[in-house]
């Protein structure tokens, strides 16, 4: 069985080819375009990584990862956060429950690695 990523982005065509990238990896790809829908999808289908825009409008990444790790069966589910700003988001990340901070643009070639150690 394919491991199911969740990617959490605003931005569709950055939702597209990361649907694209990790479907070619063998991933599951389930999107959300924000923070609410993220939240949503996370209790739904219990993904085994969680890739979290953390600027988005409506409900922004740091606060729907506060809302994921609420859920005592999300718990342990790894979120990475990505984000445009990450030395300005990153500890707020690392507080609210994320496991690691990735800066955009998204570099796939060192983003498969982060994917893959988390899905183990």
């Amino acid at each position: 069985m394919n491991k199911k990523v969740l990617v959490v982005e605003d931005e569709a065509d950055l939702r597209k080819m990361l649907k694209i990238l990790l479907g070619v990896h063998g991933y599951d790809v389930i999107e959300a375009e924000d923070g609410y829908e993220a939240v949503e999808k996370a209790v739904e289908e219990r993904p085994d990584l969680i890739l979290m825009d953390i600027a988005m409008p409506v409900l922004g990444g740091i606060e729907a990862t506060r809302a994921i790790r609420s859920h005592a069966e999300l718990d342990k589910i790894p979120i990475l956060a990505v984000s445009g700003y990450s030395e300005f988001y990153a500890d707020r990340a690392r507080e609210v429950g994320c496991n690691e901070v990735i800066r955009k643009p998204l570099d796939f070639a060192q983003l498969r690695p982060l994917v893959e150690r988390h899905t183990l």
